[in-house]
């Protein structure tokens, strides 16, 4: 039930929009609701990036380092990953257990491919703090290689810029490199994090 009402919410939105979209540019047209229902239904259905992430579903082993000043040897952890596909191969989530800074931690990812923007988006939560984490951004042509940007204030004010590169080497490896950006100054790598695929 609430599927429906959300799919009905969000058809009349997208009409709603679309007819005002016409109307700023001057050109005025009715929209078919049957052709909007049918554009809706070809953005909601997985595509070639969803299957991508669906290959990704099984148990990994981590090996991590993390930098946390330029010219100084990182911190070196390992971990684990379950990475399970979400409301009918839609979405890739990541569950992480491990280290980080001598401490254990946790965390869980959305990652997810959004049909309309064409864009790659990830949302990352975890047991060193309270908010959300969001990046999107593109992939190479064949789509292994994503590169995502975001950013997140500091403490003391100011935010901290980053950009991330997830290699999908094969389908038993994965890399995700992180650099960060402190008040606008040098880019420097901050984490080089492997998966090796266990099952």
């Amino acid at each position: 039930m609430h599927y429906i009402l959300l799919t009905c919410l969000s058809l009349c939105f997208m009409v709603s929009a679309s007819l005002v979209s016409a109307k700023d540019t001057g050109q005025e047209q009715s929209m078919d609701p049957k052709a909007m229902m049918e554009m809706y239904q070809k953005l909601a259905t997985p595509g070639e990036p969803h299957a991508l992430f669906a290959s990704l579903a099984g148990n990994w082993t981590t090996t991590m380092k993390t930098w946390m000043e330029p010219g100084k040897p990182p911190m070196e952890s390992t971990g684990t990953a379950k990475m399970t596909m979400l409301l009918d191969g839609r979405f890739l989530q990541q569950e992480f257990t491990g280290e980080m800074m001598g401490q254990p931690y946790s965390g869980v990812g959305i990652d997810a491919y959004d049909n309309m923007t064409k864009k790659y988006v990830t949302m990352w939560i975890d047991t060193m703090g309270t908010g959300m984490f969001m990046m999107e951004g593109t992939a190479s042509a064949d789509g292994k290689t994503i590169t995502l940007k975001g950013s997140h204030p500091e403490p003391g004010g100011g935010q901290m810029s980053h950009r991330a590169v997830w290699t999908i080497v094969d389908e038993n490896t994965q890399t995700f490199d992180m650099y960060g950006t402190h008040h606008g100054g040098e880019e420097m790598k901050v984490m080089e994090l492997t998966y090796t695929r266990n099952s």
